[in-house]
């Protein structure tokens, strides 16, 4: 039989884990989950890009409202600059300051009663500002975002650096600030000709409002797929590891040699990987434990069939010590003589039949005629002579080979055997007819005798070990008990089948077929 060879070290390179393979399933599994929800987290840094736009998108508004004011303010004569001031200032949600070429205050929409910039105490904020600042300054720090300087009030225009640069340019670029509660503070300013500088100072806590509300709806998603995704994966990893852990603890316990009281489980309700592995594993054991049991049964079988040859040899030797008549002593010694011989005869064929499986699965198979060999083995029979004058005849279709896969040696043991037992039963003058045909893709042949033939009841225990059926009038122990036992062994690792049935002619006699697959024909 040609074993299947498997590649040990590829399967090796494709089934190793070279980091994780000594990690369970169960925090694989959540791993992998939860690797695929950090980068849904991500978003979470995407929010300070967001804000980031938001936030230029903001000052480039600033600074062209500074300029608009300002152009406004110096259209106006000085009495109209105050209202017209705190209408702008209503309608933009600015603090409008004006300062005169020499950076001295002139007009401030605070002082007017405007209360439309106002920086809020984190000190007296609840507990969820107090969360939402800390997610912010813990961001931010992730990011690497860049910290805008606190704001802080000052007194004259000199000390706005917008306000420097705008009085010798015209205009300045808008600046950023971080009020307490860390919402950006933007400030502006813009020339006004002949009058002096206009800044313009806003609180954008829109922008971190709308940002903070985004971020909320992204952590209630989150949190929710994060409670989904762990869910399933701890019910996944319990669909998978749970019945692999039962897996393993019943190979375990067959390892540990307690395979008869060992049920592994077959999950017949499973319809996967797991559950053609649990069927696997079940059959296994039961092959296992059939194994086990048959070898326990050859083993007590061995033990009783040796002793029956000790013991005949034990008494025969007892009685040559105390017996002096020499015919009396030589029956003994032959007694001695057959009992060793029937202890060797018996001893190869107990090695060999515990040997045949593991031999079989090594074997390599090659093309063999059975014609010839049938035919090289009739002839051997008839060369050295058959007992009580027995012929032989070999059947055969003329002109086709009979090719098959196998190994020549166990076959040609195989047919000895069939025609040793067939010349151990056939009466005086007998005659043993071997056939062979091609039928249906199989090459059958019949070994015929003309014996007193097999029993009914008794046509498949004869393929047992040590089986006792032998002819009345052969003298005990002649044969082991092995021979059919061990054709059968051979065939069925050819892929082929033995058996015994009745002739059809009616005459006495028993009739083996062995049925073997039919090869390439050359």
């Amino acid at each position: 039989m040609v074993p299947v060879i498997a590649s040990p070290r590829s399967e090796d390179r494709e089934l190793t884990l070279r980091w994780s393979a000594r990690v369970s399933l169960t925090p694989r599994i959540l791993f992998v989950n939860v690797f695929a929800l950090a980068l849904l987290a991500g978003g979470f840094f995407y929010l300070d890009s967001y804000r980031s736009r938001i936030v230029d998108s903001r000052v480039a508004q600033a600074q062209r409202e500074a300029r608009l004011i300002a152009e406004a303010m110096g259209a106006v004569d000085l009495p109209e600059r105050t209202a017209v001031a705190v209408r702008l200032g209503r309608d933009t949600g600015t603090r409008i300051r004006l300062y005169d070429n020499a950076a001295r205050p002139v007009l401030d929409t605070q002082m007017l009663g405007l209360r439309n910039f106002v920086l809020a105490d984190p000190d007296k904020q609840g507990w969820g500002l107090t969360a939402a600042r800390f997610l912010d300054a813990v961001i931010d720090t992730v990011v690497a975002a860049p910290r805008p300087p606190l704001y802080r009030e000052l007194r004259s225009g000199n000390e706005w650096p917008v306000v420097r640069i705008a009085r010798t340019t015209g205009t300045a670029p808008a600046n950023v600030w971080r009020a307490p509660d860390r919402t950006p503070v933007i400030t502006a300013a813009a020339r006004v000709p002949g009058v002096g500088v206009v800044m313009t100072t806003i609180n954008a806590r829109d922008i971190t409002k709308t940002v903070r509300v985004e971020r909320f709806r992204l952590g209630v998603v989150l949190a929710i797929v994060s409670i989904v995704s762990v869910l399933l994966s701890l019910f996944l990893a319990r669909t998978i590891v749970r019945p692999l852990r039962r897996l393993a603890r019943a190979a375990v316990r067959v390892r540990l040699g307690r395979a008869r009281e060992v049920v592994v489980p077959r999950l017949p309700s499973r319809r996967d990987e797991i559950g053609m592995l649990a069927r696997a594993l079940s059959d296994m054991s039961l092959a296992l434990r059939a194994r086990i049991d048959a070898i326990e049964a050859f083993a007590a079988d061995v033990t009783h069939e040796m002793k029956n040859p000790l013991a005949s040899l034990r008494s025969a030797v007892d009685g040559l010590s105390r017996i002096h008549d020499p015919e009396l002593q030589q029956r003994l010694l032959a007694i001695v003589r057959d009992d060793v011989h029937r202890l060797d005869r018996l001893i190869t064929d107990i090695a060999e039949a515990s040997r045949l499986d593991a031999q079989l699965s090594r074997a390599k198979f090659e093309s063999v005629d059975l014609g010839a060999l049938i035919a090289a083995l009739i002839a051997q029979h008839e060369e050295r002579g058959l007992e009580r004058d027995v012929a032989l005849r070999f059947d055969r279709p003329p002109a086709t080979p009979l090719i098959i896969a196998g190994e020549g040696a166990r076959l040609e043991r195989v047919f000895e055997n069939l025609i040793t037992n067939a010349v151990s039963f056939s009466p005086e003058h007998g005659l043993i007819v071997l056939s062979a045909m091609v039928e249906a893709g199989e090459v059958v042949i019949r070994v015929e005798d003309e014996g007193p033939g097999v029993p009914e009841e008794s046509r498949e225990t004869i393929f047992h070990r040590f089986n006792s059926f032998r002819p009345a009038d052969e003298s005990f122990g002649k044969h082991s008990g092995l021979g059919l036992a061990i054709a059968r062994t051979i065939v069925e690792a050819h892929h082929g089948t033995i058996h015994v049935e009745a002739r059809d002619d009616r005459l006495h006699g028993a009739r083996f077929v062995v049925r073997l697959p039919l090869g390439a024909q050359p």
